[in-house]
């Protein structure tokens, strides 16, 4: 049997791509209309989930499934070639106090705007202990998000140049431009001490007067696709999840 792309209540243009991209698959493909799973979904056969971050816990669990969350400390740990900036896993309290200014973002979500704070302007509504990546301000010329599965590059897509979003260009990079993003995410996924989940995103980029370097690891399932290709997505979507432990 083919797999079930599971789907939100919100019809945004990503997850209508991934719907007709499913459907030409021969998918099958749900809707969820609410925060309730119906239960003849507990049958289906093999589910691939693509909704928001705070729907997403909640229906793994409904499938025995556990998703896929990149290390909070994936990034301060990656080698420094690939990172080109300082990066190090703190807390807010510990920000608030002696790291700033700094660009400051929260590990694997947006409870927060990820940007440059100091110390009056860094978010005071979240506890102390709240766990926070602090990096070295640095200027993006252009970024990329590449779709990686089993350590290979599936799919990728500029998103931002100059911090504009690309959608009214319709994402469209250069020739040069990709070949040099296969080149910096080529060896960055054949070297060794470069841990990953066997699905993942990567975004990517070029820092100014310092050149090619990661932005981020982030979770496929809840991932923007901008301009990749939405077959190959769902290729990727399909292992970033696995069957949950039971309980001891």
């Amino acid at each position: 049997m083919n797999p079930t792309l599971i789907l939100s209540h919100r019809y945004t243009e990503d997850s209508q791509r991934l719907w007709q991209a499913a459907i030409q698959l021969g998918w099958h493909v749900e809707r969820l209309h609410s925060w309730h799973i119906p239960e003849h979904l507990q049958t289906i056969n093999e589910p691939v989930i693509y909704v928001e971050a705070l729907m997403a816990p909640i229906i793994a669990e409904f499938f025995g499934q556990s998703l896929i969350e990149p290390p909070e400390d994936w990034l301060p740990d990656l080698p420094e070639a690939y990172r080109q900036r300082t990066v190090q896993l703190t807390t807010l309290g510990t920000a608030r106090d002696s790291l700033l200014p700094a660009f400051v973002k929260p590990p694997n979500d947006k409870s927060f705007t990820a940007q440059v704070y100091d110390a009056a302007t860094l978010p005071t509504d979240y506890p102390d202990e709240t766990p926070v990546l602090v990096a070295e301000p640095v200027v993006w010329e252009k970024e990329f998000r590449c779709f990686i599965l089993d350590r290979q590059l599936r799919t990728s897509s500029i998103y931002l140049q100059h911090g504009e979003l690309q959608r009214a260009e319709g994402f469209v990079s250069t020739v040069e431009e990709h070949s040099e993003l296969q080149h910096f995410v080529g060896k960055l996924l054949n070297d060794p001490r470069v841990e990953l989940p066997r699905a993942s995103v990567l975004d990517v980029g070029v820092i100014k007067d310092r050149g090619w370097a990661v932005v981020e690891q982030n979770s496929p399932w809840g991932a923007g696709i901008y301009g990749c290709d939405p077959a190959e997505v769902l290729e990727v979507l399909r292992y970033t999840s696995i069957p949950s432990k039971p309980p001891e």
